[in-house]
């Protein structure tokens, strides 16, 4: 048999030398010393690669792995050989082998950019940032026409937060590829993280008009950029060409969170979320499932998200964490925000039985760190929120997955098993709109910390408001406001002389924008006044110098709404069809007020000017706030912590049970 492989290398190699690179020459060829337990030449060795690389190319990775590794043995100093098993592995999505693979390629051939170049793009992939800038840096000073390098650096450095460096790597990209559609994308992101939301829209405009695989994503940064900036000329058509793309389910990565923006209802927002969280999350595998270890004294739930600092989901949260019963629960807080240093972020960090900080972990060794903790219940607090890290839940590290509080609709996700809300914002005929199931807390879904400070209210001359008149207040972000509602608060404004609107000064072209609006409307730009932003307990102090706030739609005033009513300022809102524009209307009913949560934007109309016109109703109805605040559910935080663990409890007894997940409603045992 040894003869017959011997003179098998020898045909092989004869009909090699007769015409190089015959497929069934080469395969016969390494198959024969396969047999032999024997290795070819170095030549051979190269070749050798070279084949797997073709597999490769063919779809067929895993054949091409094994001929590559055959080729190291037989030649393991040469780098091509390590760049092409780094292609193969990478193709079979083992990121950190290939990284390694491409690294080894770099060492061998240091002259070589696109080694250290991959290996840049894959240690980014792991979270190893610092790591995957010193490789891209290195690629770039081997070649700086290198155009993937600069996008990738460019992303790194992004991530790292160093948004004007990462506008710097884009331009440099483009420079090289000006017609780079991908480019003038991401320069566009880079600069409005960086705050200047202006210079981001001509960035999107370009992207777009270059052509995308995909323009959901863009076009859609650019809707809620022009949002946020209240440039509404052009905004409708733009809104148009979004809603045109979703319904033709022509997109996947429309962010959800913008596309709630839209009021295009439930269903379509189900749509949306589905496509976005498979987009998202493609190529991340769940975690196997581990059998169970047996009875618990106590249910270990992990709390996970970015935003453990300064931040209005903290404020929300931070007293339930305190008051969770410890002989029931084990808290944890996973995070993978900033450190402030904060006050927050040190009362938070105290408040959790531990504190894990996981922000310079890849998703899948963040997953496992949560499946090592051995976590019962997972609580996604981010959902589709700015800095979120859905594929970490999508490696499934714990048996039972919530999503809660941070986000205002569905995730669309099947890693996630249940949406925490209650009675109004998820009623249980809107389970078909949700991929999660639906769990409903007695009286509201959101916490609130009745420790938080006010501090002492300022005169109305202090913030630019006049002696005299009705304020109507709106401290919600500028991209809440459209142009529908604001034609009906200027219709207010008019009926209403001696009023004022008093908002937010969420960005210096938002408010000269808004001034210009209501002067077309007939409305003085001096009776549009904005409130600078300014720390917690001063700002709460200022709602006590209004009257009512005005809520916005389809996304309306959520942390913001609690805000004014814990500083005793009655909130009017419009209920509408999804969770994100029902919240105020939960809030509301929690704290006794239900008849300032109307049907309809006439009703909305009407009711602010019968208030206006009826200063003893306003001051009846900020008493009630103020007698209530003591003992209303929405502030009874207490009551709110028994409610959330009795619902923990039953998706873990529902999980033991062997059941899947299921609808319920938690028992109000008040």
């Amino acid at each position: 048999m040894t003869a017959a492989f011997r003179a098998r290398i020898g045909e092989c190699r004869a009909a090699l030398a007769a015409m190089p690179g015959n497929s069934v020459a080469l395969a016969g060829l390494f198959d024969a010393f396969d047999a032999l337990g024997e290795a070819g030449t170095p030549e051979e060795a190269v070749a050798r690669s070279a084949f797997g690389e073709g597999l490769r190319r063919q779809g067929r990775a895993a054949e091409a792995e094994a001929h590559h590794r055959a080729a190291l043995s037989w030649l393991p100093d040469f780098g091509g050989n390590h760049f092409n098993l780094g292609l193969t592995l990478q193709a079979l999505g083992r990121t950190a082998e290939a990284a390694d693979a491409y690294g080894e390629a770099a060492r061998l051939m240091p002259r070589f950019a696109p080694a250290p170049c991959n290996q840049g793009v894959l240690l980014r992939a792991l979270a190893r940032r610092e790591a995957a800038e010193t490789a891209l840096r290195r690629a770039l000073s081997l070649d700086p026409t290198l155009v993937p390098g600069w996008l990738n650096l460019g992303a790194v450095v992004q991530e790292l937060g160093r948004t004007e460096e990462a506008a710097g790597c884009y331009r440099n990209a483009l420079a090289l590829r000006p017609d780079l559609a991908e480019a003038h994308a991401n320069l566009g992101l880079a600069v409005k993280e960086a705050g200047r939301l202006a210079d981001s829209l001509p960035a999107f405009e370009r992207a777009l008009a270059l052509g995308l695989t995909d323009a959901g994503g863009v076009l859609a940064q650019l809707v809620q950029q022009m949002r946020h900036l209240c440039r509404w000329n052009g905004l409708a058509e733009r809104s148009a060409q979004l809603a045109a793309l979703m319904g033709g389910g022509a997109t996947r990565q429309v962010h959800p969170w913008i596309f709630l923006g839209e009021g295009a209802g439930p269903a379509a927002e189900l749509a949306c979320a589905r496509r976005y969280a498979e987009w998202r999350t493609r190529g991340t595998a769940a975690m196997p499932a581990q059998p169970d270890s047996g009875p618990r004294g106590r249910l270990r739930v992990g709390y996970l998200s970015a935003d453990y600092h300064e931040h209005a989901t903290a404020a929300l949260i931070a007293e339930l964490i305190e008051r969770h019963d410890r002989s029931q629960l084990e808290v944890v807080g996973y995070s993978y925000g900033p450190d402030d240093g904060g006050p927050m972020r040190r009362r938070l960090t105290a408040g959790f039985d531990r504190f894990v900080d996981i922000s310079d972990r890849s998703h899948a060794d963040a997953a496992a760190r949560i499946r090592a903790d051995g976590m019962d219940i997972l609580v996604d607090l981010k959902g589709y929120t700015q800095h979120a890290r859905p594929e970490i839940a999508a490696h499934r590290p714990a048996p039972v997955q919530a999503q809660w509080l941070g986000y205002p609709g569905t995730m669309g996700a099947g890693f996630i098993d249940y949406v925490i809300g209650d009675p109004l914002v998820t009623p249980f005929d809107h389970q078909p709109f949700y991929a999660e199931r639906i769990v409903q807390l007695p009286d509201c879904y959101q916490p609130n910390d009745r420790s938080r400070p006010i501090g002492p209210t300022p005169s109305r001359a202090a913030c630019g408001l006049p002696d005299r008149g009705t304020v109507f207040c709106c401290f919600n972000a500028a991209y809440k406001i459209t142009p529908d509602l604001f034609d009906r608060w200027c219709r207010v404004l008019r009926a209403v002389p001696d009023c004022v609107l008093w908002l937010l000064d969420s960005h210096p072209e938002a408010s000269a924008n808004l001034r210009r609006e209501a002067a077309r409307r007939g409305v003085a730009a001096s009776r549009l006044v904005f409130a600078p932003r300014r720390p917690p307990a001063e700002h709460l102090a200022r709602y006590r110098l209004a009257d009512l706030f005005l809520d916005t739609t389809p996304i309306g005033a959520h942390t913001t709404a609690s805000d004014a009513l814990w500083a005793g300022l009655p909130v009017l809102t419009v209920t509408g069809e999804g969770f994100a524009s029902r919240v105020g209307t939960s809030l509301l009913r929690a704290v006794g007020l239900p008849e300032l949560a109307v049907r309809s934007f006439a009703d909305y109309e009407v009711t602010a000017l019968r208030l206006a016109g009826d200063p003893d109703g306003l001051t009846q109805l900020k008493a009630r706030l103020t007698a209530e605040r003591e003992r209303a559910p929405l502030f009874d935080t207490e009551r709110f912590a028994r409610a959330l663990e009795r619902a923990y409890a039953t998706m873990w007894d529902i999980h033991m049970a062997g059941k899947p997940p299921r609808p319920f409603a938690v028992r109000d045992e008040d």
